[in-house]
């Protein structure tokens, strides 16, 4: 027996001891599942709910406009003048989102996930008593000071949620827990369509206080999220709480679950010592994190420029040409969010076993399609008693497409391309584009309809189409992967990409998941290379328990 295989038989117990606890661990904790629900229902539900709630009082709203100016100026308000405050009300949201992502990041940083999810309730229930005492008050300026500070929450909400869940979720399970961003976004956006029918507030009467519900999601995040703990890896590496991480990992994870998680992060923490947390124009300055920028970027962007704004935006034309009454077309549209919602739930259950790639890929990709199938029907409408119908399918089937990948696996990417100190800045970064581009679609998109009518889904097919691309060229896979691990594959792609265009045709190193090791391919086997992994993995295992 050789001395390297002498060596390697000393850690063959604890190699079947990993192997046997990575079999036994295959459901989340229930202590995590409730830890995401917490963080969940006060924080990216609100996005959604304040964008779907919005639409069921705007006649209501208007005709308050119009009699609190009635009042006012003993004249009827212009109809121009009317469609700009409503305008304002309704945009002045994604204002408030912008400045909200802005800031979530360095919130994220000085109080913690946990507690930057707590602090961004005060935004919410400050907004709900605005618009609630609008009515009574006689005041519509309140309702637009409210909308501005639900944006500014939900902008926070969006920034730092999927921020805590994707690093409370143990390695096997990331992907799944950090669906819960994209479910509670899509569940949102249900519950308001829902809560905005005639049938519960949405009626006239009820206006204000369908505008004031979103005190109810605060409240019970105020009451529930306390009883969980913060981000493990925050606490360790940015508070370097020993301590309070692994107290954290033991309630999240389970008490003989969190040793593994507990060695990544102390790889993480080796690596970022003396590294402060980047600003966002730092981030701008760094070459080793120039592909992973761009693509947050590329993909915040696309997530709103896709043509899910023109799917909803042609939705109640569809459904009126399938013979759909008027009065029944609120109920339909609640069909689309309850289609979109399940699509959220699907992804959560497929992302651990297809991966990001193939999800985000495959959901532009069909998304492509779906773009030429809606132009071709909506061209050819009014040819035969049937087409509508097709078009009608196609919207369900867009909103399913745009479900399964690009409406859940943006946020995640986000999570695992970027470790501890450039995340919270990567956050900032790729919410405000999410939202300068949520502003910009709503400016330009009615020019666009305009002008291409139903060919406006061919920019869309063009944006989708080379997104897809971009995914297949660029990103690697990030499925049950360290972030270190992440960060070393992208620089190892950058570094033979480098060698290629300098002509070089050396050895490449391959980083393994400790920043202390490198090994040389020239030197190891594929598989050696696997197996002093693991014996580097268990050294630490060893020294931290």
């Amino acid at each position: 027996m050789t001395k390297e295989n002498e060596s390697l038989s000393e850690y063959v117990p604890l190699i079947r001891e990993v192997r046997e606890t990575e079999r036994r661990v295959r459901y989340p904790n229930t202590s995590l599942l409730l830890a995401v629900c917490a963080a969940g229902i006060g924080g990216t539900f609100q996005y959604g709910y304040n964008i779907s709630v919005i639409n069921a009082p705007t006649k209501y709203v208007q005709n308050f406009i119009n009699q609190t100016w009635l009042e006012r100026y003993e004249m009827d308000i212009s109809e121009q003048m009317l469609t700009l405050l409503w305008s304002i009300i309704v945009s002045v949201f994604t204002l408030g989102g912008l400045i909200g992502a802005s800031i979530g990041g360095t919130l994220a940083i000085k109080f913690g996930r946990k507690g930057a999810l707590l602090l961004n309730n005060t935004f919410a229930l400050l907004a709900a008593l605005l618009m609630g005492l609008s009515y009574p008050a006689g005041l519509y300026e309140l309702l637009i000071v409210g909308r501005f500070l639900t944006g500014i929450n939900a902008g926070i909400g969006v920034c730092v949620q999927p921020m805590y869940l994707g690093e409370i979720a143990p390695r096997m399970f990331r992907g799944t827990m950090a669906m819960g961003t994209s479910i509670f976004i899509t569940g949102g956006i249900f519950t308001g369509q829902v809560i905005g029918l005639n049938e519960l507030l949405g009626k006239e009467e009820y206006w204000p206080i369908l505008l004031s519900t979103p005190c109810i999601p605060a409240v019970l995040q105020i009451l529930i999220l306390p009883w969980f703990p913060e981000s493990p890896r925050y606490l360790l590496i940015d508070k370097m709480n020993d301590t309070e991480c692994r107290k954290a990992l033991r309630q999240l994870h389970g008490s003989g679950n969190y040793h593994e998680e507990r060695e990544d992060m102390e790889r993480e923490r080796i690596n970022a010592l003396g590294i402060k947390p980047m600003k966002p124009w730092e981030l701008f300055g760094d070459p080793s994190l120039s592909w992973q920028l761009t693509t947050v970027i590329l993909l915040n962007c696309a997530q709103q420029l896709n043509g899910i704004n023109a799917i909803y935006f042609y939705a109640d034309y569809v459904f009126a040409q399938a013979g759909i009454p008027a009065n029944k077309i609120p109920y339909a549209t609640v069909g689309t969010g309850a289609c979109e919602c399940l699509t959220a739930l699907t992804c959560g259950i497929l992302i651990e076993s297809l991966g990001r790639r193939v999800l985000i890929i495959g959901g532009y990709s069909l998304m492509t399609l779906w773009c030429i199938c809606l132009t071709l029907t909506l061209t050819f409408q009014e040819t035969s008693p049937w087409v509508p119908y097709l078009s009608m399918i196609g919207v369900f089937a867009f909103i399913l497409s745009f479900g399964l990948g690009p409406g859940g696996v943006t946020n995640i990417l986000t999570t695992e391309l970027f470790t501890q100190t450039s995340r919270p800045a990567a956050y900032i970064i790729g919410g405000s584009i999410n939202w300068l581009s949520f502003f910009f679609i709503g400016i330009v998109f009615p020019f666009i309809v305009n002008s291409l009518q139903q060919y406006c889904f061919l920019v869309f097919l063009a944006i989708c189409c080379l997104v897809a691309g971009y995914i297949f060229i660029i990103v690697p896979e990030t499925k049950n992967k360290t972030f270190l691990e992440i960060q070393m594959e992208i620089q190892s792609r950058t570094l033979r990409k480098h060698n290629k265009s300098e002509g070089g045709n050396g050895p490449v190193a391959t980083l393994l998941s400790t920043p202390l090791s490198v090994i040389t391919t020239e030197k190891k086997s594929h598989s050696n290379l696997k197996i002093y992994n693991v014996i580097l993995r268990l050294k630490i295992y060893k020294r931290l328990t």
